[in-house]
Formats: C-alpha cells, structure tokens, sequence
C-alpha cells in the first residue's frame, strides 16, 4: 500500500533541467514544480490534524464538568453518543489521517523530493562550461548539488507543515479558549506578540549566521576533499601537516559560525522559556479568579491550563523548527548561487546535430581573450583541408590548447567563427560537435569505473570483438588482462581508481587511446597522445595512431617534435598567432623560430627559452 504514495511522484522527471532563478523564494518555487499536489494534501491534512487535537482539549474541559456535574448513574445513558464520537475520533479518525500525513510526508516527499532536486541539478551542472568547474573544487560543487537539495525539502516543508500546523492549532485554541470567556484569550494573544517580538530579534540573527555557517561548511568541505584527491602530491612533497592547518583554517572558520549560532540559541531559548512560565502564571491566575467569580467553569480551568502548559512544550518545537527554517534557508542561499549559475556555453535555440562528411576545419578571423581585453588570440584564421595531418607546435602559452578548446566549443570565441564543413559550431548543437571529435589528451584521467566502462565510453554500443580490437591495437590488452582491485574483479572488470590512479601513466594512456580508437570520430586531436609512454611501447602505439589517423583530419599538438615530422603540414604557434607553417623539411630550412625549436630540443623535448 505505502509503494502507491511513494510513486505519487517521479523522482527522475524527464524534462530537460533549465536554470534555476537567483531569489530565495522564486528558486523555491522552480524546484517545487510537480510537487504541488502532495503538499497541498500535506497542509490539509496537518491542518485537519491540529484542529481534531485542539478539540480534544476541549473534550477533556468537557469531561471535568461532566464528572462535577453529571450523575454517575445516568452518565452514560445522557453522554453515550458524545463519548462515542470521541472515541471513534481518538481510536479510528485522527490515526487514520495521521497515517495519510505520515505516508505522504516520508513516502511522497522526504524521499523523492530532494531526489528530483539532485537529478535536476546534476543534469543542469553537466551541461556547464569547462571553465565554471576550474574556477570552483569538484567536491564543493557535489556538497552543495547534495545539500541544497535537503534544504529546499526541509524550508518548504517547514513553511507548509509546521507553519500550517502552529497557524491552525493557535487559532483554533484561542476560539476554543474564548468560548469560555474571552478575558482567557487575552494572555494568549500576549504571549503570541511577545513569541513574535522574539522571533523577529533571534531569526533574522540566525539567517545570517546560518548563511556564513552553509559557506563554511561548503569551503571546510572542499578544502578537505581537495587534499584527498591530490594526496599523492601531498604526501610527495611532504605537506601533510601544511595540509592539516590548511583544513584547520576553514575549520577554526566553520567553528566561529557555530558558536555565534548557539550563543544567539541560548538566549533564544531563555527568552522563550520566560514567556511560556509567564504565560502558564497569568492563564492560571485567571482563570482561578474567573472560577472565584462564577464566571467559568472547571471545565474551562482545565482546557485553559491544559493549553497553556501544551503551548509551553510546543513554543519549544516552534522555536527550534524555525531555528532549523532558518539554517536552511540560509544554505539554499548559499547553494543557489552555485546551481542558479548561468551557462557560458549554451547551444543556440534552432541548434541542429553537426554533420561531417569530409573534415574540413576552418578558423575563420577568430579572436578569444578569455574575458580579458586583450591577449591570448586577435585574428588567427587557419583552413585545415578534409583528412589533412596538422601538427602544431609552440611554446608553452602560445595558444595551442586555447585553439583545441575553442573547436571543441568549451569556450565561445569572442569574435569570427569556426567552421567545421562549413557549419558554424556556434549553431550546432555541443553533444553532436564534440561526437565528432576524438581526443586523447596528455593529462588523461579515467573514470573511477571498471577498465571496460571507460574505455566503452567512446563507443558504449562497441561489442565486445570491437572492445578488444580497440585495446589489442592500443598494446593495452595484455596488461588490461593481470589487472585486478581489492574487491577481486579481474582484468577488463578491475576498478581503475578515482582519476585512474591505480594505472601508470603509460597504462592511463594506452586505456585512452583504445577508448578513441573505439570512438572512430572524423577529427582527431592528440594533445602529446603518447608523451607517457616509455620509447619502445611508444614506437608499437605510434602505428596503431597512424592507422587510426587514416581518413581523419587530424590536429596534433606536440612539444616533442619528432613526433610529428611526418604530418602532413606543421603550423607554429606564437602568442595565439600562426608565425610559420610548411613541412618540418621546409621549417628546418627557413631558419625560423621552429629551427630554433628544433635545434634547442635536449633529448627529443622542446626547449623553454
């Protein structure tokens, strides 16, 4: 029965994921879609919970004056029914909608509402720029995907059902009160301004702490998990303990927001203690001098201290539920600047799947400063002909990897345009630019998954005969095959680690290679695809590369320049303009900056002047 409320919502909506508004209440409100009807039920039930609880009061009010002024051996035959209702309102009604409230609140909501947060979040991240995940810690951005979403389930819970809760139970216990004599509602609406008087003092304090506290919480977070990913370069250059103080700091930061918090806590909650004593003093005093004046009865004694007293355990939950509000509201401030982050790189709305059937690749007048005003590149225009061999060599910082990330569109050029086949990759959609793509970088990192998922990820159709093609071409299947992980799979089954750390370099590169073997895109770009590997293993990849290149337009990128000799035409890069291109034969005879590379290589590497 309870499966029915748990598939009341989708946890995975379908719809693609747009971003998210930058208010409070407007990001609230676009990650609430969907979620309307069960919340709705939600308040209506919590609202029908609190009015049949206040009524019981005034059942247990009713019943002291039955039992002063009832006989005993008529009662039942007088009160029979009445005693009746209220037992099928205790026994069968108010556990039955107490059942429906709980089965939508932990059934519908708790579960698949923060869920449909992440699954949104997530898939709106994917999509981007290169650049938003450089200028933040991988970790950070997951904390707040997976923190966010708990506080916006929490804020707008808190908001409906306890909200709702307190509004109805408040209101419903003053008319209950009043009935009897309204001088009894008067402490009741002072205790209510004095509660509000120090809610307005404590709450906005507590916003503003609990908005620093998601802050540091996120950056103590990211701090800590930025040394476990880099902890083979910690403990190389031995800085752990420079590590342990560069924790601390974000620590001792985080530690300071709790105390503020709990010091605005602690007189919080002395405050609210002194106006419920107090509030439990005057409903007592006079209701004894109501009684004195044969004004109530002692029914209505009963149901006014009875509330008073409920009121004084209850303004402890309120107070600490909206504590709670609060510190949520605070982190989905915090999150939301992550999540509600506009896109850099966003595909035009008429944007059509590239189609490439020669290769051509054209850069037409393009100028890119990454944001600067000047720099990087003015006007560089290169005309790469369908299936030719480009080599590009430079310095470091000459643009080489700038104009690889621009075809692959991870950034917008500032001016002109690429074109691939005639197609302005600006109009096409990214997904479908970069299919079409191959790419084997010198940095390869690896997905934390099995050896055969990441090398599946350039093909995930490829059968298993095209897998090992793939990997016997790349020289990576015999030492795929001796693999193994701690949890005792095997060969292509073995786990590679986060980044591929359990791989050499050399293996890292090999699982690459095999991976854009399998992914046969028309263009090819090898950023020092083999620069990991030891010269023997090298020189047996070099031909599957070759191989691979065949029919391909292909853009290398090489500091080792004997690597690239025998492409077809080598173009050298320098402060994001071509300043020579030709064969290595003709570069060599000009006696340009590529001699001078040429003649400063120590060892096959290209020197640093």
């Amino acid at each position: 029965m309870l499966t029915l409320f748990e598939r009341f919502i989708k946890p995975f909506p379908p719809a693609e994921p747009e971003q998210p508004p930058a208010t409070l209440v407007a990001f609230c409100r676009h990650y609430m879609r969907g979620m309307e009807v069960p919340l709705l039920i939600m308040s209506l039930l919590t609202a029908t919970v609190a009015i049949i609880e206040v009524s019981l009061f005034g059942f247990l009010g009713q019943l002291v004056d039955w039992l002063v002024d009832k006989n005993p051996e008529t009662f039942f035959q007088e009160e029979g029914r009445r005693l009746a209702w209220m037992g099928l309102t205790l026994l069968i009604i108010l556990p039955s909608v107490i059942f429906l409230h709980s089965a939508v609140v932990h059934q519908t909501l708790l579960g698949n509402f923060p869920m449909v947060i992440r699954w949104l979040a997530h898939r709106y991240l994917l999509k981007q720029s290169l650049s938003f995940y450089q200028n933040d810690f991988a970790g950070r951005i997951a904390t707040k995907v997976m923190q966010t979403s708990l506080s916006v389930r929490e804020t707008v819970m808190k908001l409906l059902d306890v909200m709702v809760y307190v509004v109805i139970y408040f209101t419903t216990m003053i008319i209950l009160v009043a009935q009897a004599d309204s001088r009894l509602a008067l402490p009741l609406v002072g205790w209510l301004t004095a509660y509000i008087a120090a809610q307005l003092y404590f709450v906005p304090r507590l916003k503003r702490v609990s908005t620093e506290q998601a802050e540091a919480r996120s950056m103590m977070t990211g701090r800590v998990v930025d040394s476990y990913t880099n902890i083979q370069t910690v403990k190389l250059f031995a800085h752990t303990d420079s590590e342990g103080d560069y924790a601390r700091d974000s620590m001792d930061g985080f530690l300071d927001t709790v105390y503020r918090q709990m010091r605005l806590v602690t007189l919080w909650n002395v405050t609210v203690q002194t106006i419920n004593y107090t509030l439990a003093f005057v409903i007592s005093a006079l209701s004894l001098w109501l009684w004195s004046l044969s004004a109530i009865s002692i029914g209505a004694i009963a149901i006014a201290i009875s509330l008073s007293l409920r009121l004084n355990g209850m303004a402890q939950w309120i107070m600490w539920e909206v504590s709670g509000l609060f510190e949520n509201i605070g982190a989905v401030a915090d999150g939301m600047t992550t999540l509600s982050h506009p896109r850099d790189v966003v595909d035009a709305p008429d944007a059509k799947p590239l189609v490439v059937n020669a290769g051509e690749v054209i850069f037409d007048h393009v100028r890119f400063h990454y944001g600067k005003e000047s720099g990087v590149m003015e006007d560089l225009s290169i005309h790469i002909k369908p299936g030719e061999k480009v080599g590009l060599v430079g310095r470091s910082g000459a643009g080489k990897s700038t104009l690889v990330n621009l075809l692959l569109r991870f950034h917008d050029v500032e001016g002109g345009r690429i074109l691939i086949d005639g197609q302005n990759i600006h109009e096409v959609q990214q997904e479908s630019l970069r299919a079409h793509i191959g790419m084997v970088t010198q940095d390869t990192s690896l997905l934390h998954r099995s050896v055969r998922e990441n090398i599946l990820y350039g093909k995930p159709s490829a059968s298993e005969a095209e897998l090992l093609a793939a990997t016997q071409q790349a020289e990576a299947h015999e030492f795929i095959q001796e693999l193994s992980d701690p949890q005792g799979r095997t060969g292509y089954d073995a786990q590679v680690g986060e980044r591929g750390v359990k791989l050499s370099g050399g293996q890292r590169q090999r699982i690459a290679i095999a991976r854009v073997l399998l992914k046969d895109a028309p263009i090819l770009v090898l950023d020092e695809a083999t620069s990991a590997l030891d010269s023997e293993v090298e020189a047996a990849i070099q031909k599957s590369l070759y191989k691979l290149m065949e029919g391909k337009t292909v853009i290398a990128i090489a500091h080792r320049l004997s690597t690239i000799m025998a492409m077809d035409r080598l173009l050298v890069m320098d402060q994001g303009q071509i300043v020579e291109e030709g064969t290595h034969a003709e570069l060599v005879a000009k006696g340009g900056i590529y001699a001078q590379l040429w003649a400063h290589q120590t060892g096959g590497f290209l020197g640093e002047d």
